[in-house]
């Protein structure tokens, strides 16, 4: 047993005493188109080893990376947020995945402009949203999934944690229920609890339990690929769960420490302790260029920046 699977066993054990075990999913399987929308340079992100066997590819488009405010600030005048660099414009976070082994599509966080991403990105079809928690910057385009409804003429499934699941209940009641015989006129979803693996139209996703401050909230794991935003701490049954990976993506707030995200430095220390492959950080602050968090960073690590494509085994 390796010690991924260890830790999975763990951290997962005991059963699902509060019925977080997701549903499968049901329908059918469309494929999407795999583009590779490299802008800028970046690091090699794939394993170049041959394997005996070839593992499909997931590729990971970043919709947004900036904090809660955005970058530029409103009514900030520092160089950050008049920089001319088209890297540094960053939008509220999110990413999109694109799965090569079953042709399906996961929206990570339904970022406040989650419209204008989705134009810019070309994003015209999602078939799951993983939310990672319930901020409002990383739900504030919730109401725009009614688009892809209307498009696909069917309900789509969110996934959560408990307490996450809990506040969109609250927060956005209206999407959790039938009203009109049409799609379109508001989001129709369906809502999983998840606390454990759970498949994916047929993808293990194993969530990555870490703290924002005191606050609980998820990572997802999908094979090789990572995705954690907005962690503070992360605990040592979650790190083992992070290791072997080709790609994994962290957020990194600011050089100065703060309460409730990594720091520059903590996200490298933690880099450094997991070894994937490669790593890219996210959710920076206005206080970072793209420029100077590069500068200060090892190789291997990368800044992520809007609308960049990075690929990843399955």
């Amino acid at each position: 047993m390796c010690a991924r699977d260890r830790a999975r066993r763990r951290l997962y054990s005991g059963g699902d005493p509060g019925g977080g075990r997701a549903r499968r999913v049901a329908g059918p399987v469309s494929r999407t188109t795999m583009a590779r929308a490299w802008r800028g340079s970046s690091r090699p992100v794939a394993n170049t080893e041959s394997p005996q066997e070839p593992m499909a590819e997931l590729a990971l488009t970043f919709l947004g990376t900036g904090t809660s405010n955005g970058i530029p600030v409103i009514g900030c005048d520092c160089a950050v947020c008049r920089s001319t660099d088209p890297r540094d414009k960053r939008s509220r976070c999110s990413v999109v995945i694109r799965d090569g082994a079953n042709g399906q599509t996961y929206l990570i966080d339904t970022a406040t402009e989650l419209r204008s991403q989705a134009l810019a990105t070309g994003l015209r079809h999602v078939d799951a949203v993983l939310m990672t928690h319930a901020h409002a910057d990383h739900t504030g385009g919730f109401d725009d999934l009614r688009r892809f409804n209307e498009v696909q003429r069917r309900h789509l499934p969110v996934y959560a944690n408990p307490g996450t699941a809990a506040t969109l209940r609250e927060r956005f009641a209206y999407t959790f229920t039938d009203a009109f015989t049409f799609y379109g006129g508001k989001p129709d979803l369906t809502l999983h609890e998840v606390d454990e693996p759970f498949d994916l139209f047929g993808r293990e996703v194993v969530p990555i339990p870490v703290f924002h401050g005191r606050l609980p909230i998820l990572g997802y794991r999908f094979g090789g690929l990572a995705y954690v935003t907005d962690a503070k701490a992360v605990p040592d049954s979650s790190r083992d769960l992070l290791r072997g990976l080709d790609v994994l993506v962290l957020n990194a707030l600011r050089e100065q420490p703060h309460p409730t995200h990594l720091s520059l430095a903590e996200a490298a220390a933690l880099i450094d302790e997991l070894r994937p492959r490669a790593a890219y950080l996210t959710h920076l602050s206005h206080e970072l260029s793209h420029a100077a968090a590069s500068a200060r960073l090892p190789e291997g690590i990368a800044v992520a920046y809007d609308g960049l494509t990075v690929t990843a085994e399955g």
